[in-house]
């Protein structure tokens, strides 16, 4: 497993709004995450290795969930599993959630591997229902909420999350061959993969090339088009749960306000830079703190 590795966080974990009696087992679920994603994909490591390690990390979960603490872990996960496992316990955790968060980590090391893309973006919000949506979940059991019509409102912010996330991304996740443009998308925008990939690096056998100004205008407004719409549809997937965080009570309610905004803020920010992520990739900064506030104290 690859160890000191860091992390740049758009929204914050376990912050000082989680009630603080929450705390504890908000940042256990997250470590377990994050582990997990490190496994998928940090490092040198094969994609076999990866996918033994994740088998091993799974087999470590059950473990915790059969058994609690009784009987000692891996010590390369045992700062992961102790803590989860008493939480687990004490907060009657659902568990399938934990394991749903794995197999999108897999499949993200088979993607990867493969070079496979999405084929459309209804098979892109399968892989959020893994990959996201579990997180909020999980958080809405903690905070006792468990009606059908929240858990789809907290769906819906939490895949709109991820796919903002994907967008912000993209000039990190091409080169590393984790590619979620969707197919379809791209062919109805007159686009490939390899329109947003960047070019070769030129050699005495094969001399750089360059478009007309013409065609290289074009396909630019092609390629911003795409990622605008593709935010757009960010965007109305997370207003299908905007009422949520206006129903959770207290601190709690807070902080799903600004991790909302955080996201809608990032969305900004893609627009501004006029949706080309796969040159740059925009942040939140300290300066973006007070528009967060304003505008979570704004939303009711």
């Amino acid at each position: 497993m690859q160890t000191g590795v860091t992390h740049s966080e758009n929204f914050p974990v376990a912050s000082w709004l989680c009630p603080a009696h929450l705390r504890p087992v908000v940042a256990a679920i997250y470590w377990f995450a994050r582990t997990a994603d490190d496994i998928a994909d940090e490092g040198s490591a094969t994609a076999a290795e990866r996918l033994d390690d994740l088998g091993r990390y799974r087999t470590q979960l059950a473990q915790a969930i059969r058994w609690g603490t009784e009987r000692p872990f891996d010590p390369q996960w045992h700062t992961v599993f102790a803590p989860l496992a008493r939480h687990i316990r004490a907060h009657n955790l659902p568990v399938q959630l934990l394991h749903d968060l794995l197999s999108a980590f897999e499949q993200d090391v088979h993607r990867t591997a493969s070079g496979q893309c999405y084929a459309h973006h209804g098979e892109l919000l399968d892989y959020c229902r893994l990959s996201a949506n579990p997180v909020g979940r999980l958080l809405l059991h903690l905070y006792g909420i468990s009606e059908p019509q929240r858990l789809r409102q907290s769906d819906s912010i939490c895949s709109a999350l991820q796919l903002i996330n994907f967008w912000q991304d993209l000039s990190v996740d091409l080169p590393r061959h984790r590619y979620y443009l969707p197919q379809a998308e791209l062919a109805r925008h007159g686009l490939t993969l390899g329109d947003f990939m960047p070019p070769p690096s030129p050699t005495p056998t094969n001399p750089p090339t360059s478009p007309t100004p013409a065609s290289a205008a074009q396909l630019q407004r092609q390629q911003e088009q795409l990622v605008a719409e593709l935010l757009t549809t960010a965007r109305d997937t997370m207003a299908q749960g905007m009422a949520l965080p206006l129903q959770v009570p207290g601190r709690a309610g807070w902080e799903l306000r600004l991790v909302v905004q955080g996201g809608l803020r990032i969305a900004d920010k893609i627009e501004a830079m006029q949706h080309r992520t796969w040159l740059t990739r925009p942040r939140l900064r300290h300066a973006d703190l007070p528009v967060l506030v304003w505008r979570a104290w704004r939303m009711g």
